[in-house]
This record gives structure tokens, C-alpha cells and sequence, in this order.
């Protein structure tokens, strides 16, 4: 695997920061906090996704950037024959092959699953092989015989087949708990047998109770259908006379009823002899009804006059005050025009002011960005001449007096030392004069005063403007209130005086109390009228009662004729009703004794199938049986497979680690041959996992601090080569993250020499460190810088060794230069 590029925005505090990898040592540098751990979990997390990542998701985004602002990690890399390229984002992942536009990829676990079969690895087996820190360079001599064994496994990810060996295990015991659950539900074999014999002797006996049955209800039937003939004649004779007693008696009631009638009838023709004896008096009264009625209803005219002059007096006392009010608002409003002739012209001068003002203003800053850009442009070109200076002066105090001139390129000679003060002069006075320029150039980053106070100018006189805009709006409203109040005082003036012609033309004259006795005068004589109106319909009943009258006295006597005859008609009837009562007596007997034998019919038929059920349920229950007998035998078997499979996972894991060591030996003595030239052809954990050099064939007693420096790192070189094989990857990139950090000096130069060698087997070697002293040993350096006001990151990239040395003073020149002016 090989890193191409790196891109970050809003990942933590990089806000913006593009990197590019290049084969050969490179050192990530940078004071602790700034952010050099952040560019490896920006790798993980494209990689992996939130699983690789610190904290939650929302927490990955610059603390100071705005909600919802984008967060993104672009990684390029190369991985065998192909070049992928991954775009993650907070909600989205795409993956990218051999420069196409069009990803393989587009989702979050499209990419994570595509990401990883393409690695090969977990992403802890991916840090276990790529990545490397001091703790574990230094872990291995720390730990105990127990814990170094559990390392190597946790690393080597043997430890996986432990959880594999614990997951099946626990399957065993469910299979152990479901087979115990079993067999104590499984009911006795004998039991169920002895159910399905005694149901089979149920249905035996309730089939035979239901044969008996059916034979009393057959006998029961025919003894009912031999009473049948007689039963149905002596019924019949009943019923006829039956017929006749019950007319006898409707006949007989009838009678009584047209008697009552008739004397009904008979009682109010007297009531209305007396009636028309009441009704000459009240017509004398109701005489005089329409004349009073006429004048009543003059009276009500001149009472609605009465109230609508009242009504209208109000409504025209209210117009004239509304009046009043609309005319003394007109009045106000009266010098409206003049004010908005003067507000106009006010408003028009207070723009031309603020004109005014924003032409300076754009004047001043445009003054301002020309001298900024003049003061850049100076300070850059003062930078590049001192570096053709300082040119000059190396090879001048390097060559000494054989030195070519800089103008016609002959040896200096005498004159030697008089160019190079010349140059070192010339120098100094570029750095003086740098220094002035940066110090203008961070002079001219803030705002000028008089741009400042252009812009408060222009602020007061926008908001003058503003104010006047605001009066002039309301000058004119009051314009248009004006217009509009006119016609409404035309109209409220006609309406009033409408109202006032109106309340002269109703009539006057109403008298409350002559009004109140003229209706209830009117109101009695309507009652005396109304009671004419019901006697005089009484009295149009008298004819029709007297008809009703006549009819029926002739329907009675023809009612006492057929009640006669009736009575004559049941006599001849020959009826016996003590015989009917025997036969309805032996009928009902017999009736009773085929519902018996039915109901006993229907009782052995339900006895029967009630006993087919449980025959049933008996078969069920033994099937039952029988496949909870085959479960069990099928998880005893299940089981007898998990206990074989343990012992399995057992032996395979002791086989590994006793594979183990000596391959990990293997790998670790090639890499310190390859590191020592030679010297040192074999490293060998024992069986305690110590780590014995073998120096001629024999154990090397007492190893210095270089030299177990040096077996910590084949060591673990040998872990990540050991997962990389496995995984099917090619080990080409190493990692190493602060491994700086107990060793001195001279510790750490035997390191970075050993890293050196190591260029034939990894491409590309980075180390992470905030020791900025491994610089000259570094072919490149990645400078990781934190901007606290800001708080963002900034990462620059320059070369390694003395070059790269000599390019990182130039900032600290400038800053003596500029303590010196």
C-alpha cells in the first residue's frame, strides 16, 4: 500500500489543509495539540468511517465552523495494481478506481465493505500493520510470559479464535438448556399409551348408547301416530265449537258498545239546545269588533311613528358629531402639501450627502488595497533578493579569495574582502529593509482610521436618510387620508340633512295610554268573538247527530237478533269435553316421550363424538411425543458435534501458538540481518517470549540501549509483517507515531539510520514526532503548526536534511532583522 495525497476540510481543527505523500523517510512534526494524530485518524476514518474516529460524528467538525458547514476527507492511495480514490463526508462515502469518474462505490457501507475486501484487514488489524507507537515498541519487554503470549494473540488476532471457542460454547449450553427444557415437558410414553386405549373404549360404549337410543325414540314415534286420528277428529269438533262461543261473545260486546253510543249521542244533542240559548247575547257584542279593530290599527301606525322619530333623532345627532369630527380632522390635515414639499427637499439633500460620502469611501479603500498590494509585492521581491544574496555569500566565504567576481566572473584576489562586506552590507540592508515591509504589510491587514470613520459617517448618514424617508411616508399618508376624508364629510353632510327633512315629515299625536286600553278591548271582544265561532260550529252538528243517533238504535236491534241466534246454534253442537281432555292428555303423554328419547338420541350422539375428540387429542398427544423423542435425539447429537468442535478450537489454538514463535523468530532475524549488515543474522523469543539475539550462533548476553531499540522495531515489524501476509497485502508502508520519545540523541539518529535501511522493503516510511531535532535525518518534512486565535491547523511541506534546516531559519532572520530596525 502506498499514500498519494490528503485532503481535509472541517475535520477537527484542519480546517483546509491538502497533503501529498512522496516515497522515502517523511516526519510529520509538530508541538503536541496541533494536530499531527489528526492526519492518521483522517486516513482511518476514510477508510473505516466512524468506527476509526474519536467521539461521535458530529463531534469530527471544526468546532468553529459554521452549523451545517461541510466536512470532508479525501484520501488517495495505491493498493496493488490499482489507484483508489475515497471522498467521505459525514453523511455520504464514494470510491473512486484508476482515475474514473464514475465511483464503485457511493454509500456508506458500500465503501466500507468494498474498502475492506479490497485491504483485506479489520481496521484493527489495518493500525496493527500500518501503524506502530513507542508503547508498543517498549511493550513486549514490560509484560510478563502470560500477558506477552495474549499480546501476540490479541495482535495476530488469534484471539478471535477464542470468541469463536466462547460463541460456541455458549450455543452448547442453549443447546443443553433446550434438551433439559425437553425432557422435562416430554409427558410419560405409558401414559399417553394408556389415553389413546381408554378413548378407544369411550367410543366404543357411547356408539353403543346411541344404537339404544335411536330404538326407544322409534318405538316413542309410532305409539304418537296411532293417537293421531282420534286426537285430530275431537280436535276439530273442539275447534267448531270454539268458533261459535267466540262470535257469541264479539256480538255480545258489540251490543254493548251501540247502547253506550246511542246514549252518548242522546247527551249531547241536549248540550246543544243549550248552546244555542248562550250564543244570542255574545252576538250583540262582537258586533262592533271590525270598527274598534279599524281604530287599533290607526293607533299602531301612529306608535311605529312614534318610534322610528325617536330612532331617527338619535341617528341624527350621531351624524352630526361624526360630523363635527371629520371636519375637524380636515382642518389638521390642511397643511399636509406644504410640509411634504419641505420634507422632499430636505430628504433630497440628506442623499446627496451620503453620495457624498460613499464616493470618499471607496476612494479610501481603493487607496488602501493599492498600498497593501505594493508593500506584499516589495516584501516578496526583498525575500527573493536576500536569497541571491545569501547565495553569494556562502560561496564567496566558501571559495575565499579565489572567488569569481559576481559581475565579470574573474578571481577576486585583493579585492576579496572588499565584496564580500560589500554583499554582507548589501544584506543586512535587505533584511532592514524586509522587516520595514512585513511590518507594513501587517500595518496595512487592519482596517485605516479614515476608512473607519468614512464608514461611521456614512452609517449616521444613512440612518438621516433613513429617518427622513420615514417622515416623508407619513407626510404622504396623511395626503392621501386627506383625499380620501373629503368625500366622506360630502356624504355624512347629505345624510344629515336627509335625516332631519325625514324627522320633520312623521306624524306626531301618539297616546301611550289610550293606545293600551283600545288593545285589550279589542283583545275581549276577540274572545267573545271566538266563542261565537265554537258554538256556532257546535250547532252544526245537529243534524248529523241526529242521523247518528237513528243508526244506532236500528244497529243494536239487529245484534240482539244474531246474539239469539248464536245462542240457538251452539246447542245443536255435539261436544264432549271431558273425552277431549283424556285424549289431549294421552296425546301430550306420548308427545313427551318421543322429546325424551330425542333428547337422549342427541345426548349419546354428542357423548359419542366427545369421546372421538379425546381420541383425537390422545393420537395428537402420542405424535407429539414422538417428534419431541426425535428433537432430542437431533439435539444430542447437536450437541455431541459442539464438544467435538470445542476440543477442535482447543488443539488449533495451542497448534498457532506453537507456530507462533518460531515464525515470528523467522521474520524478526531477516529484518535484523538486513538492519545490521549481517552482524546480527538471528533473534529468538524463548518460551517465555524474551527476546535472545544469537551473535556467532550464540545468545548475546547483554544487548545496549541502541541494540534493544533495535530488536523492539524488527519485532514489531514482524507483527505487521506477519498480518500483512495473511491478509494477502504487500508490506510497503510503515508508520510510526512518537517513537521519539524516550529514546536521546544519539538513540534516535541509530533509529532514523536503521529506518534508512529499511528503503529496499517499505516505499514509504513516515514518523510522527514533535522532536523537531530528527529533521536533517528526514528526506522530507511535513510541518504541522496550530494557529490558537484561529483554531485551525496549517500543515507545510519542505525538504529534509541540511537544505531543508537552512529554508526553516529564514522566518527566524526576519524576526532579528525586525528586532534590530
Amino acid at each position: 500500500m502506498r499514500l498519494h495525497s490528503l485532503a481535509l476540510r472541517n475535520f477537527r481543527q484542519h480546517v483546509d489543509t491538502s497533503i501529498r505523500f512522496a516515497p522515502g523517510l517523511t516526519g510529520i512534526i509538530g508541538a503536541n495539540g496541533a494536530g499531527k494524530s489528526t492526519i492518521l485518524e483522517a486516513i482511518a476514518w476514510a477508510l473505516y468511517g466512524n468506527s476509526a474516529a474519536r467521539g461521535t460524528r458530529d463531534s469530527i467538525r471544526h468546532a468553529r465552523a459554521p452549523e451545517g458547514a461541510p466536512v470532508r476527507v479525501e484520501l488517495e492511495f495505491e493498493l496493488g495494481a490499482h489507484r483508489y480514490r475515497v471522498e467521505r463526508t459525514l453523511r455520504g462515502a464514494e470510491v473512486f478506481l484508476d482515475g474514473g469518474t464514475t465511483p464503485i462505490a457511493r454509500t456508506i457501507k458500500g465503501a466500507n465493505e468494498l474498502l475492506q475486501r479490497r485491504l483485506g484487514m479489520s481496521r484493527a488489524e489495518f493500525f496493527n500493520t500500518y501503524f506502530t507507537g513507542q508503547k508498543e515498541l517498549d511493550v513486549m519487554a514490560a509484560l510478563g510470559p502470560t500477558d506477552r503470549a495474549r499480546f501476540l494473540a490479541r495482535v495476530l488476532g488469534y484471539d478471535r479464535l477464542t470468541a469463536a471457542q466462547e460463541l460456541l460454547r455458549e450455543q452448547r449450553r442453549t443447546l443443553i438448556a433446550e434438551l433439559a427444557g425437553l425432557r422435562s415437558g416430554m409427558p410419560d410414553p405409558e401414559v399417553v399409551a394408556r389415553r389413546v386405549t381408554e378413548a378407544e373404549t369411550l367410543v366404543a360404549d357411547a356408539r353403543e348408547r346411541a344404537q339404544r337410543a335411536g330404538s326407544v325414540l322409534e318405538a316413542a314415534t309410532a305409539r304418537l301416530q296411532a293417537i293421531g286420528p282420534a286426537w285430530e277428529a275431537i280436535e276439530a269438533g273442539r275447534e267448531r265449537w270454539h268458533a261459535f262461543d267466540t262470535e257469541r261473545r264479539l256480538v255480545a260486546q258489540s251490543l254493548e258498545a251501540a247502547v253506550h253510543d246511542h246514549e252518548r249521542v242522546q247527551q249531547e244533542l241536549a248540550a246543544l239546545d243549550a248552546s244555542r240559548a248562550e250564543l244570542g247575547p255574545l252576538l250583540e257584542v262582537v258586533a262592533t269588533l271590525p270598527e274598534q279593530r279599524g281604530a287599533l290599527d290607526a293607533m299602531d301606525a301612529l306608535a311605529a311613528a312614534d318610534g322610528e322619530r325617536r330612532a331617527l333623532a338619535e341617528r341624527l345627532a350621531s351624524s352630526r358629531e361624526e360630523l363635527a369630527r371629520l371636519t375637524e380632522r380636515l382642518d389638521k390635515l390642511e397643511s399636509a402639501p406644504q410640509l411634504d414639499v419641505e420634507q422632499r427637499a430636505a430628504l433630497d439633500a440628506a442623499r446627496r450627502a451620503l453620495a457624498t460620502t460613499e464616493a470618499s469611501l471607496d476612494d479610501a479603500r481603493t487607496t488602501w488595497a493599492r498600498d497593501r498590494q505594493e508593500a506584499e509585492t516589495r516584501f516578496d521581491a526583498l525575500r527573493t533578493q536576500r536569497e541571491e544574496l545569501a547565495a553569494q555569500q556562502a560561496t564567496l566565504e566558501g571559495l575565499g579569495e579565489d572567488s569569481p567576481c559576481p559581475t565579470c566572473a574573474r578571481p577576486l584576489g585583493a579585492s576579496y574582502r572588499g565584496v564580500l562586506a560589500l554583499i554582507t552590507e548589501q544584506l543586512e540592508t535587505v533584511l532592514v529593509d524586509a522587516a520595514y515591509f512585513r511590518n507594513r504589510v501587517r500595518q496595512l491587514a487592519g482596517t485605516p482610521e479614515a476608512v473607519t470613520a468614512l464608514e461611521a459617517r456614512r452609517a449616521a448618514q444613512q440612518q438621516d436618510v433613513s429617518a427622513g424617508e420615514r417622515r416623508a411616508a407619513r407626510i404622504h399618508a396623511a395626503l392621501q387620508e386627506r383625499e380620501q376624508l373629503r368625500p366622506q364629510q360630502a356624504t355624512l353632510r347629505q345624510r344629515t340633512e336627509e335625516a332631519a327633512r325625514r324627522l320633520e315629515a312623521l306624524p306626531a299625536g301618539y297616546d301611550a295610554e289610550a293606545h293600551r286600553a283600545l288593545r285589550a278591548d279589542v283583545a275581549r271582544r276577540g274572545e267573545v268573538a271566538t266563542r261565537v265561532a265554537q258554538l256556532q260550529g257546535a250547532l252544526d252538528r245537529v243534524a248529523p247527530l241526529t242521523v247518528r243517533r237513528d243508526a244506532l238504535a236500528a244497529d243494536a236491534q239487529a245484534k240482539r237478533a244474531r246474539l239469539e241466534s248464536l245462542v240457538a246454534s251452539i246447542g245443536t253442537l255435539d261436544f264432549d269435553a271431558a273425552r277431549h281432555a283424556a285424549l289431549r292428555a294421552e296425546q301430550a303423554d306420548a308427545a313427551r316421550a318421543v322429546h325424551q328419547a330425542e333428547l337422549d338420541v342427541a345426548e349419546a350422539r354428542g357423548a359419542s363424538e366427545r369421546a372421538e375428540q379425546q381420541r383425537e387429542q390422545a393420537r395428537r398427544a402420542h405424535a407429539d411425543l414422538a417428534t419431541l423423542q426425535a428433537r432430542a435425539a437431533l439435539l444430542e447429537g447437536e450437541r455431541s458435534l459442539h464438544d467435538e468442535l470445542d476440543e477442535a478450537f482447543g488443539e488449533l489454538r495451542a497448534e498457532l501458538n506453537d507456530r507462533l514463535r518460531p515464525e515470528l523468530s523467522e521474520l524478526a532475524s531477516g529484518f535484523l540481518e538486513a538492519l545490521t549488515d549481517g552482524r546480527y543474522a538471528a533473534l529468538e523469543l524463548d518460551d517465555d517470549y524474551a527476546v535472545q539475539v544469537l551473535e556467532d550462533g550464540l545468545p548475546k548476553s547483554v544487548l545496549s540501549g541502541g541494540e534493544e531499540d533495535l530488536c523492539n522495531l524488527v519485532l514489531r515489524l514482524a507483527i505487521s509483517q506477519m498480518i500483512a501476509e495473511r491478509a494477502g497485502q504487500e508490506f510497503s508502508l510503515l508508520i510510526l507515531d512518537e517513537v521519539f520519545g524516550s529514546l536521546d540523541e544519539s538513540r534516535r539518529e541509530n533509529v532514523l539510520a536503521l529506518l534508512r535501511r529499511l528503503h529496499d522493503r517499505f516505499e514509504q516510511v513516515m514518523v510522527i514526532t514533535h522532536i523537531e531535532d530528527v529533521r536533517e535525518g528526514l528526506d522530507r518534512v511535513l510541518m504541522v503548526t496550530y494557529d490558537a486565535e484561529r483554531g485551525t491547523s496549517r500543515v507545510e511541506a519542505s525538504a529534509g536534511g541540511a537544505a531543508g534546516a537552512e529554508a526553516a531559519a529564514w522566518t527566524t532572520d526576519l524576526d532579528a532583522a525586525e528586532a534590530v530596525a
